[in-house]
Parts: C-alpha cells; structure tokens; sequence
C-alpha cells in the first residue's frame, strides 16, 4: 500500500488539469465519495500495526496533496473566466469595419503623387490672409470684382483713410501661398500648394462656399508655354487614363499672360457626347497660364531672367468627374452612406 500511495502522490503532483470537464474528472478521480482517497482509507483498516504511522503520514500527504491541487486550479479557472468576462459585451463583434477616407482627400493625395513624381514639391499657408497675398500682389486691380464682398469673406476691412490699410480675408485660392514662396525664396520654384479656400456664393449642387483647390507653380530660366502643355498632358493622361486628350481655350486671369482654360476629353462619353459634357466631348477642369511679369516683380523676382507657368484646379470637380458625383453638398454633409462608397478607395 505504501507504494501504491507513493505512486499516487507523483501522479497527483503531475497531473496536468486545463479545462473545468478535467477539473470535475480529477475530482470524482480522487476525491469523490467513491475516489481513490476513500478507498485507501477504507484499506487503511487493514495495516498492520507497524505500519500504521509510516502509512497514515503518506495517506494524508496525498489526500493535502490532492485538495490543494484541486483548489489550486479552481482557483485558475475562476481566475481566467473572469478575466474572459471582463470584456465588453457590448462592442461590436470582430473583425471590426474600417472607415473610409474622403473623396476629396482621396483625390488630393493623388494629384499629390502625380506632381512629386515629376519634381513639385508641396507648399502651404494660412487660411486667414491678408489683401497683399490674396490680390494685390497676384495683379489684381484695386477695383477688380473679385475683392467684392460678393465673392470674398472679408473678417475686418480697414478703411482706405487708414494710415496703413490691410483688408483681413479668408483666402479665395491658394495663389496666395504661391506668392508667400516667391518671396521667401529665388528660382528655380517648383511647387504645388493645395489647400481650402472660401468664396461668398450660395451654396447648391454646382457650388459651395467652402471648396478645395491645388495650384501649381514653376519658375526657371527659359520657361515657356510649352512646358506647361506638356505638364500639364502627363497630368491628365496619369489622372483619367492614357488615352486622355487635352485643349487649350484662351482666357484672362490678372496674374497670367497669355492665360488659358484646359479641357479634357470626356471619360464618361469618349468624347462622343453626353449630358456631362454637355455634347461637348470636353470638361473645363483647370486654370493655366504663364506668370505674369508683374506678379515676379512684386515678389522681388527678375522677370527679365525668369519666366514661368502656373496653373489651378478645384478638387471638387476631378471628384464629380472621377466618380460622377453630381450633387456638390454631399462631399460636405458626412452621410455615412455616401462615404461607405469609398471604403475601398485608397
């Protein structure tokens, strides 16, 4: 019997318990009314007196071997249910939804990547600027239409009588950042500056109040309109496909001459015609035009060496067009149903 009780005590000692169905085994294995334990003190009546104490001491050795080993992995399993319970119960279930990124941002980080591919870096400025950079300096006559309170947001307008007059204004393109690199650096200028700019028009499914725009700028010795077609080519063929055809319409912008607006041929419609393009076979999608002297000059730049081109778009319209939206207001309203849409676009 003294044998046997060793044994047992090895085997209790290693017993490897994981799952509470093992746990309840274990018990009815060796501590049950018809366990192992009950039935060596059954057989312990049966000792010889000589052996009685020798054989006693190793039986209660097991048996406080046994119930620790029992309580010892109670308490573990309790231990880890209730870490396991401690989860919230209320979230929701894996594997959780990701969220979408904007269309807007979408398209952005992809004009983005277009223009750094061919050495423009980005550039950006404060929002809330001053009449110097938003028109004075980009050419702008003072009694141009644009400074009218119907399309700029003006935050304090200083009087005329002012010994120093400056209007305060939220900028209404990001041609202002452009002017803020001429001054602070010389050719060659190589630059893209998106950013939002705001506009005082009434807001509808063509227009909005609040809008985004990327503008480009490149200024070097011996820059012609050329080079700005042909920037401007590899842009439309790398945004709506190779097969993307340009024109050029000539225009007026203070701060360009000769200026020009460019079109692209209708990727809907294959140029054939549409509602879109209005049965066309085009769509207006930017700006364009080569720097005026003027406007180097008041950056403190030789237009007498230098020349160069700049251009601008609205990111709203390479949306509308990219995905054929047809309401502006819903890039502003945050509907969860029109940005799922977009989960996948990144």
């Amino acid at each position: 019997m003294l044998h046997k009780i060793t044994d047992l005590l090895k085997e209790v000692s290693a017993i490897n318990v994981k799952t509470p169905e093992d746990l309840e085994l274990f018990r009815l294995k060796y501590l049950s009314k018809k366990g192992i334990l009950s039935e060596l003190f059954e057989d312990f009546k049966n000792v010889t007196s000589s052996e009685k104490k020798e054989v006693g001491q190793k039986l209660n050795q097991l048996k406080q071997s046994a119930f620790e080993k029992y309580n010892s992995i109670k308490s573990q399993l309790a231990s880890d249910e209730d870490s396991t319970l401690a989860i919230d119960l209320t979230r929701p279930a894996v594997p959780y939804p990701f969220g979408s990124r904007h269309p807007i941002s979408i398209v952005r980080n992809e004009i983005i990547n277009i223009f750094s591919r061919i050495g423009f870096i980005i550039s950006e400025g404060p929002e809330i600027e001053d009449d110097n950079h938003v028109f004075t300096k980009l050419n702008f006559a003072p009694e141009h239409p644009a400074r009218d309170m119907q399309d700029t947001f003006y935050i304090s307008r200083i009087s005329p009588e002012d010994s120093n007059p400056e209007d305060i204004l939220l900028r209404t393109h990001t041609s202002s950042v452009q002017v803020r690199v001429m001054e602070g650096q010389q050719p060659p200028i190589r630059t893209i500056s998106p950013g939002r700019v705001f506009r005082n028009e009434a807001i509808s499914a063509r227009a909005h109040c609040i809008f985004h725009q990327v503008e480009g700028l490149y200024i070097d010795e011996n820059v012609s309109f050329a080079d700005l077609k042909q920037t401007l080519l590899f842009f439309a063929r790398e945004m709506f496909g190779k097969e993307t055809e340009i024109r050029l319409r000539p225009s007026y912008f203070p701060f360009t001459e000769p200026s020009a607006e460019m079109d692209v041929s209708c990727k809907i419609c294959g140029g054939k015609g549409c509602n879109v393009c209005k049965y066309t076979g085009w769509l207006e999608i930017l700006g364009c035009g080569m720097v005026h002297p003027g406007v180097l000059e008041a950056c403190n730049i030789d237009s007498k060496r230098y020349t160069g081109f700049a251009f601008g778009m609205g990111i709203e319209r390479l949306a509308m067009l990219r995905y054929q939206v047809n309401d502006l207001r819903l890039y502003f309203e945050n509907d969860q149903r029109f940005l799922d849409q977009f989960r996948t676009a990144f």
